[in-house]
Parts: C-alpha cells; structure tokens; sequence
C-alpha cells in the first residue's frame, strides 16, 4: 500500500471519478464495478480486515453502484473513521480513511457546580480510546442533564477538541451552567377541606425562599413530581378520602427563564369513616369470634387503608399462633355513599399452600446477610404469605441501610415452591457532624457528633457525643446491638462524663459512670427498657465563694449504683390517626446496690398533639413530673435531685425555680419533686410569606420543683429555706423559624405567679444545627 500518494493525485492520474454516497444515489444508478483487488489506505490502528469487512464487497462479482454505496455507508456509521472515500479504479477499489484521533486528556472547563471527578464517571468517553463526535455530543447531554437534577435547566454543554501530534486531541467540555431555576410557586386547584399551606408541607418540592441560595429542595427537579404525586395522593387517603385524585401536574417556566409554577389538579371527592367492622371465617372450626377481637378500628373513625392493612397483619398474625396455616385473610369493603361509610368484612379464608423454599439476598457488600435475614419472620420451609413479604421489605427499607431495596418472590423448583429474592442496593451509614447551639442563657455551644448505625456490616449502632457550653460539658460513648442473642432485644452499653459550673461559679459538679440496658418491644406501639447504672458523682466548692450549708455538706464524691426500668408507649406518627398521637412514659430507678446513695427515683411524663382545622393548626399538651426517695439514712444530693429547664416550664431560667438558700449565695438547690404542665398551639402566620418557613406558636406552662431532705442553710444555721409546693406559671409566645440552618424560636414570654427569689426570663433564643 502506497501511504504517500494522495487520492487526489491518484484520481487525476487515472482520469476516474471519486465515488462518494452521493455520487453513487443520484448519477451511478445504472453502473456496475467488478473488483479483483482492494487497497487501504490512511488507516493506522484499524486493521484492513477489518475495514473490509464493514464495507462487505465479494471479489470478483459484479456489484451495483447501490451495493458499493451500502459499503460505503457501513464503514462511515462504524465510528471510526472521521472521513471515508471509496475510488476505483478499473478491477481495483481503493479505500481511503481517515481514522479519528485518540483521546489523550479530557477537561470540563466552567464546572464550578458540579467537580470534574464526578464528571468523569458520567460519560462514557475515555482518555486513550477513540474520539467519536457522537460520543462526545452524547456525553455532553449526559452533563446537561446532572444539571438539571441540580435545578440549572438553563445549563449548556459543548464538546470541543484540540489537535495535538501523533493524530491526539484533547476533549474539552465548554460548561456554561447557568442559573438555578427554582420553584417559585406550587398552587393547588380543587382542594375544598385542606388549604394550599397544608399541602404544601406535604410535598418534597418547596417554593423558594429567602435561603434560595442555601436550600436545595426549592430548585425544580423534575423527576420528584411523580413522588410528590404521590405523596399528594397517600395523605388524602390515610385520611379517608379514597377517591382522592391527582389529575394533573403542570409546571410552567417563567418569562425570565429563571423559575418554575408548579399547579397540581387534584379531585379530592367525599371524606368516609368507617361503618361495621366484622369478621367472617370461610373455613369450618375456626372462631370468627376470636378474630373479631383483635379488630382494634373503632366504627366512626375516619378510613384509613394503613388501619385495614394493620389490622389483617394481625389477624394473619393470629392464625398463625393459632397454628393456622395457609390462611389469608380478605377485606371486602361495601361502600355507602349516602352515609359516607364504608363497611369492612375481613374474611378468614383459606389460601395458596405454597412454601418457600430458599431467600436470596444479592447486592449486599457491607451488610452481613443475617442482618438482612433477621427482619424476616419466615425462613425455609415455613408456608408462604405475599403479606408477610411486604411487610418485610417495608423493614429492610426502615434500617436505614440501603438506597434500595426490592423483595420478590418468583417460582421454585416445583409450582409449590416459592424462592424470595432480596435486592439491595448500599448506601452510607456513616455520618460525622459538627454543629453549634446558642441559648440565651447558656450561651455559644459546640457539639461533635459522630455516628455508624451498620458498624461493621452487623447492624450495630456505636454513637459519640461531645457538646460543649459555657457552663457546661457532656461526652457519651454508646453501643447498642440491635438483636442481642438473635432475638429482638436491644442491648447497649455506654459511658460517660459530664461537668457543670454552678451559675456564679460558687461550685462545680462531675459525673462519670457507665450503665447497660435492655430493651424490647411490649406491645405494637409499646416498648420497655431495663438498665443498671453505676456513676461517681464529685461536688466541688469554691473556697472563696459563699456557699448553702446544705451545698457544702454534700461536697465530695458519692458512688450511685442503680438498677431501673422504663416502659414507653408511643402512637404518634404510627398510631391509627395520621393526625394525632399520644406518648406516655413511666420510669423507676432503684439505687443501693452497692455505692453510697439509696433512693428511689420515679419520673412519669404524658404527651399529646393533634392536628386540627384540617391540619393548619397543631395541638400540643404535656404533664410530666417525678419523685425522689431516700431511703434509710440517706439524704438526697443535688446530683440526684430534679433542676427546673427551659423545657419544663418557660418564662424561667433553667433552675430558675425551686428552694434557694437565700442567706448564702442565692444558690439553687433543686427539689425531690417536680411537676409541670404545658399546653401549645401552632399555627401559620398568614401576614408572612409562606416560603419563609416562620409559624407562630402561643403557649401556657405551669408546674413546680419542691421538697428537699435537709433544710438547714443560711450562714447562721437556721432554717432559711423554703421547699414547700409554689405554683409558678407563665404564658407566652413564640416564633418558630424552620430553616436550612436549623431550627429556631423565639420565646416571648411574661411569668404570671412567681415567687421573689425566682430568676424570671422573659425572652429566649435558640438555634441548633450541623454541618
């Protein structure tokens, strides 16, 4: 092969046409070439057989001009070549080719957004692999569109390349990433009984506001629509509007190009509650009876498909303790239109006998595979329930532990037989914070957070903790292992310590000490925890500041060793009312067993919210309290006694209420009792901007801290302190400020019963955050 002799030199010499696609279309219809030989020529790193075979042209025939045309075109859409011409020249066919050049760097210039690193695992163009303009135009659509995600719709990317020797080019990826186009306002057309505020808390998308610049889910993405859809559509039904629709969703670009109005065309219908609730048995000897009883849903609440779901997991749960096996259990649902109810017969029927015959799980790189296995409460052989596996996958997905993760179920080697395929996909776990706080009282703060909820792959959570404050310092270290002894029972262990300044740093106060629980769960929505606790508790005087008597008998060091309990029931967020819950704690700790103290310390606390007005307005009320016992000889310390919060009763400072010694320092010295008592309502600020993210809340709190083993202070030994109950209580108002940066609220507040001595407080800011 002659590499020097141009085509065009060639062509002149021999006195023939170059033949091109075209050429061979419109003024060689009629011809015919016959080719004994073939000649390559341009090509470097293609091999010739190859060439030829994409152009696919037997010798000696005789070939159409069409058919030579189809050759020609073959070898351009190979890709490989950036210019192909075909010359022949009587029996021979000269091939000439022009390869693309390799690709010898690869640069995105202007990608400020977006780092050049996660770039490159977008395209598919490669550094020493060949250039293919289509390639790189595709590419360049695959960057357009990871700005998009980004909300920055008006983003353009143009692949350039420069020449370099030894026929190399540099890719260039020319970034213009434009402005980020947001979300200026989502609307509502056809809701009738929930307002386009409640709405919107609903949705993942959210209207821009003043943190524009910091907020990212307020730019328009267009792949979170359809989940906005439905969570649009899941919140009307749990709240029993079953024919709840979403029509339509449009979004519309403003003129400017710079924003988004989002307008979602919902049909809500009518609102049912439930009517009879009853259960049938299709099977001969089983009690429907004895499934009726397990029917938690009372007639009149309002519908809702997470209660009918729930309610036949229990009734299959029965069955199964009964050693009822292969049993379903139907909902047929008879609809009143005129009384808006509708009626729910669960039926107890008899189901499918297959089993399963084996799970797999795939995908998990970290994550053991018994971690997995455990959320099953089926294994090989048991009888198989569609229910139950859903139920299943809903836990795999509640770890936490991965971004997906998918649960079938597929035939086995027999029809009888069912094999359950677990798909899941990993995702960090791992997360490490720094965070500030701000109090009016207590100042600056700093806090270090690091946390691993699958340490090792095993689903065990290890946490540590450091906060710091002016006047105070708390580090803990915990380890919890989830299934302890493979059963559901939550192990932990932890340390910690923990130091404080008195507030005119007449004293100072340690704690370390380490303590071991157990939890498991009691009920559906209850739970109880066992703990044993050891701690050595240190009170240090100031030796020049005046201090209680009663503070400075308790100086020194002093070893708790203690063993309680506490159970918990909790339904918010989970109970059969999407709007309302309740929680309701109560808890003992027994110290004597072994160390210096002995007492008995009982805490209770009961809470509640709902929702009303259709959600716009949230209702909040807590009574809580505690009691302090010692027990023998023993008197109470102030490590162990119970200190006024913030949180427990506001328009005070924390241990701003309770016995003070009033004739040495004005010290707080807590009480054994306490009680408190707050009632809430939030609800939005119409006068603001919704984007603002800034609701109003008026609250009343109430309560108080008394009761005290030694009352002899003051300087001359005399009693002088008052621990008798005095009702306090404050009414206020607040600003709640729901931001990237944190949440924030402003208390304003005005204490209605005090007593002389308290320390009233009657404006408070805080703020709390990570980064």
């Amino acid at each position: 092969m002659d590499r020097h002799f141009s085509l065009k030199q060639r062509a002149r010499a021999a006195g023939f046409a170059v033949l091109t696609a075209g050429i061979f279309v419109s003024s060689a219809q009629s011809q015919t070439f016959q080719f004994s030989s073939f000649e390559i020529e341009g090509n470097q790193r293609i091999e010739d057989a190859t060439i030829l075979n994409f152009i696919n042209l037997p010798a000696d025939q005789t070939l159409s001009a069409a058919r030579v045309n189809d050759g020609l075109q073959r070898l351009q859409e190979s890709g490989l070549f950036e210019r192909v011409e075909l010359v022949p020249q009587g029996d021979r066919l000269i091939v000439v080719v022009e390869e693309y050049p390799t690709i010898n760097r690869i640069n995105f210039e202007g990608s400020d957004r977006i780092d050049s690193e996660i770039l490159e695992t977008l395209i598919t163009s490669q550094v020493r692999r060949v250039y293919s303009p289509k390639q790189a135009e595709q590419d360049a659509a695959i960057i357009i569109q990871a700005y998009a995600d980004q909300g920055r719709l008006t983003a353009s990317v143009t692949p350039k390349i420069i020449r370099r020797s030894d026929n190399r080019v540099d890719l260039v990826f020319e970034i213009a990433e434009g402005r980020t186009v947001e979300i200026e306002r989502v609307s509502f057309v056809g809701n009738r009984t929930f307002s386009d505020r409640r709405l919107r808390r609903v949705l993942e998308s959210t209207q821009a506001g003043i943190f524009r610049a910091i907020i990212r889910s307020d730019t328009f993405v267009a792949d979170r629509i359809a989940f906005d859809r439905q969570l649009l559509r899941d919140f009307y039904q749990a709240r029993g509007f079953v024919d709840a629709e979403v029509l339509s969703v449009s979004s519309e670009l403003s003129p400017e190009r710079d924003g988004f109005y989002l307008t979602f065309r919902v049909q809500e219908g009518q609102q049912y509650s439930f009517g009879s609730l009853t259960a049938s048995s299709e099977l001969t000897g089983v009690d429907p009876e004895l499934f009726q009883d397990e029917i938690r849903i009372r007639e009149g609440n309002v519908y809702s498909p997470q209660s009918v779901d729930s309610t036949i997991e229990r009734l299959e749960l029965l069955a199964l303790q009964q050693g009822l096996d292969f049993i379903r259990v139907t909902p047929r649902v008879t609809r009143d239109d005129e009384a808006r109810t509708l009626d729910v017969e669960f039926v107890v029927e008899e189901g499918p006998k297959l089993f399963v015959e084996r799970i797999d799980i795939e995908g998990n790189a970290t994550t053991l595979d018994s971690v997995i296995r455990r959320q099953f409460f089926t294994v090989e052989g048991d009888p198989f329930n569609p229910r139950a596996i859903r139920a299943t996958a809903e836990r795999i997905r509640a770890l936490g532990y991965f971004g997906q993760a998918e649960v079938s179920a597929r035939e086995g080697s027999d029809p009888s037989q069912v094999i359950v395929d677990v798909d899941v996909e990993e995702q960090p776990t791992g997360s490490l914070g720094f965070g500030a706080n701000y109090s009016v009282q207590d100042g600056v703060g700093l806090a270090l957070t690091f946390r691993e909820t699958n340490f090792l792959g095993r689903g065990q959570v290890f946490n540590f903790t450091l906060d710091t404050g002016s006047n105070s310092s708390n580090s803990q270290l915990t380890f919890v292992e989830p299934f302890f002894l493979d059963r559901d029972l939550a192990a932990s262990f932890s340390i910690f310590y923990r130091t404080t300044d008195s507030e005119d740093g007449a004293f100072d106060t340690r704690s370390v000490g380490s303590s071991i629980g157990l939890g498991f769960p009691t009920g559906e929505y209850s739970d109880l925890r066992l703990s044993y606790s050891f701690s050595r508790d240190t009170l240090t005087p100031d030796a020049v500041a005046t201090i209680s008597q009663i503070i400075e008998d308790e100086q020194g060091s002093s070893d708790t060793s203690s063993i309680g309990y506490r159970w918990s029931y909790d339904t918010r967020n989970v109970g059969l009312n999407p709007d309302a819950g309740v929680l309701l704690q109560f808890g003992q700790e027994f110290a004597g067993l072994g160390g210096d103290e002995e007492f008995i310390k009982s805490t209770f606390r009961l809470a509640g919210e709902t929702a009303v007005w259709n959600g716009d307005v949230v209702l909040l009320a807590t009574v809580e309290g505690g009691n302090l016992t010692s027990l023998g000889d023993t008197v109470s310390r102030e490590s162990n006694r119970f200190f006024n919060s913030q949180n427990n009763l506001r328009g005070f400072e924390s241990s701003g209420i309770g016995p003070r010694d009033l004739n040495a320092g004005n010290d707080p010295l807590g009480g054994n009792n306490y009680f408190a008592a707050r009632v809430e309502a939030q609800f939005p600020i119409n006068l603001l901007p919704e984007e603002y993210g800034i609701s109003g809340a008026a609250f009343y709190d109430m309560g108080s801290v008394w009761g005290l083993d030694n009352v002899n202070g003051g300087t001359d030994g005399l009693s002088a302190v008052d621990d008798s109950f005095e009702l306090r209580s404050a009414v206020g108002f607040g600003l709640l400020w729901d931001t990237q940066i944190g949440p924030l609220r402003f208390n304003f507040t005005n204490a209605l019963n005090s007593e002389t001595y308290d320390r009233e407080q009657s404006f408070d800011f805080t703020i709390s955050t990570r980064f």
